[in-house]
C-alpha cells in the first residue's frame, strides 16, 4: 500500500490559494475513496480540530477562479463553498477519518508536501546563485570595459603639440 497513490498525482491536485499550499475537499475524498459531503461533515463534526490555519473556507471567487483554472462549467455542481485543506489541515484528517486507506493516503500526501518544500527550497537556492553570478558578471563586465579604454587610451596617438610659428614682430 505504500505506492497507493502516484505522487505525481497528489502534486497536481496541490493548490496556493491565500499564500498557502492547500488541497480541495472534493480531491481528498476521491483520494480517501469517500463522499466529499461525509468528508465534511466529519470535519464539522470536528471542528475544534481544523483551526483557520488547518483549513479555508473558498470565497466565490477563489471558487470561480478554480473553476476558470480546471475548465469546468458551472452547471449543476455545488451548493457550498469548497474547504480546502492545509498540510496541517490534511494531517489532521487522519485523526477524523478512521479508515487503514486514510491513513496510507496521508501517509503519501504528506510526502508530496515535503517534496514541494523540498523543490522550492532548490529553487530559492538556485535563485540566489543565479543572482550572486549576475552580480560577479555585471563587476566583471566593469572590468572588462574599465581595461578596453585603458587600452584604448594607449593606443591612442599622443596629441599633437600645437605648432609653433616661427616669425617677425614688426612694431
Amino acid at each position: 500500500m505504500s505506492n497507493l497513490i502516484p505522487q505525481e498525482v497528489i502534486e497536481n491536485k496541490i493548490y496556493l490559494i491565500r499564500g498557502q499550499k492547500v488541497m480541495l475537499d472534493s480531491d481528498l475524498a476521491k483520494l480517501y475513496r469517500v463522499g466529499t459531503r461525509d468528508l465534511n461533515k466529519a470535519v464539522t463534526r470536528n471542528l475544534d480540530r481544523f483551526p483557520k490555519d488547518f483549513m479555508l473556507q473558498l470565497t466565490k471567487e477563489e471558487a470561480q477562479n478554480l473553476m476558470f483554472q480546471f475548465g469546468t462549467s458551472s452547471w449543476g455542481g455545488v451548493r457550498k463553498l469548497p474547504r480546502v485543506f492545509t498540510e496541517q489541515g490534511v494531517a489532521m484528517l487522519s485523526t477524523v477519518l478512521r479508515s487503514k486507506r486514510a491513513i496510507h493516503v496521508n501517509i503519501s500526501i504528506m510526502r508530496a508536501f515535503v517534496k514541494l518544500r523540498q523543490i522550492l527550497s532548490t529553487h530559492k537556492e538556485l535563485a540566489h546563485k543565479l543572482s550572486e553570478l549576475e552580480r560577479k558578471i555585471e563587476k566583471h563586465d566593469e572590468d572588462i570595459c574599465a581595461i578596453f579604454e585603458a587600452i584604448r587610451q594607449l593606443m591612442a596617438p599622443p596629441p599633437q603639440p600645437p605648432k609653433r610659428r616661427i616669425g617677425f614682430h614688426m612694431e
